[in-house]
């Protein structure tokens, strides 16, 4: 998803007042966002050679040629994996700078490997990363102690900046849940045609009242601040579509799977 796509990111740039969010909330379209499409990883089945010589027969064994499915073993090496192209790189110290909200974060401080993605909450190729890859990636970097995540808002309309007042609103250690099943029922609420109605009913599940709702989204200096930081991505540091990644500094943009993130991770131990 770029910022060419949509002129709405200007009205949040320019500080849009809460009761124009709750207005644009309810008269947004409803036609479905397109799923991102998802490449897995290409995988070569292996079959069992069907044929073993003899240890008595030995010699003639070894002049007669390999069973067929053996020779299309040896001759076909694992695909490897194609690391993504690196659009630049920003300075780590500026990058990890204090900003307008909390930094959200996961891992050790210390990490030799740190990721700031910034994300849109309406974006389906992030919706994608969150449940297809992030689980695995948190499992066998960020839990390990080899990665520090950390995640920050770039709305692009008004309903992404809803739902990430809503995850800032959300009981302390509760963002990363609330993100992860506003993600997973994207669709319910992302295209729904009244999207405040049906993230009201997404928000009563982890465990809003209809007066914490509504207190969260007429928060103007939440807003405000979550705009901040989507304008801060954009202006020092490039952001123009999301996903985007800075690993270490490097600017990757784009969804990834399991097998592309873990092997851009590894480049980087």
């Amino acid at each position: 998803m770029s910022a060419s796509q949509t002129s709405l990111p200007k009205r949040l740039l320019s500080g849009v007042a809460v009761a124009a969010l709750a207005l644009a909330l309810a008269a947004c379209s409803d036609e479905k966002k397109e799923a991102a499409s998802t490449t897995p990883a290409e995988t070569t089945a292996s079959t069992d050679a069907t044929t073993t010589a003899s240890t008595s027969q030995a010699p003639a064994a070894a002049s007669e040629a390999k069973p067929a499915t053996e020779v299309a073993q040896a001759s076909t090496p694992a695909a490897k994996v194609e690391l993504p192209k690196s659009e630049g790189s920003v300075d780590m110290a500026k990058l990890l700078e204090p900003g307008a909200l909390p930094e959200m974060a996961l891992g050790e401080a210390n990490a030799p490997v740190t990721i700031v993605e910034y994300m849109s909450m309406t974006c389906p190729h992030c919706a994608n990363f969150h449940n297809e890859t992030f689980d695995a990636i948190k499992a066998k970097y960020i839990d390990s102690g080899k990665v520090r995540f950390i995640v920050r808002e770039f709305p692009f309309d008004p309903r992404a900046a809803a739902a990430f007042m809503l995850a800032r609103c959300a009981p302390e250690g509760q963002y990363f849940p609330m993100v992860s099943m506003l993600f997973k029922q994207q669709e319910q609420w992302a295209a729904a045609q009244n999207g405040r109605d049906a993230l009201l009913q997404l928000s009563k599940l982890a465990g809003f009242t209809q007066e914490s709702f509504e207190a969260c989204l007429t928060n103007q200096k939440l807003l405000d601040d979550v705009n901040a930081v989507m304008q801060r991505g954009a202006k020092d540091f490039g952001v123009k579509s999301t996903p985007t990644f800075f690993v270490n500094g490097e600017h990757y943009s784009g969804d990834m799977s399991v097998d592309v993130m873990s092997a851009l991770i590894d480049s980087k131990l």
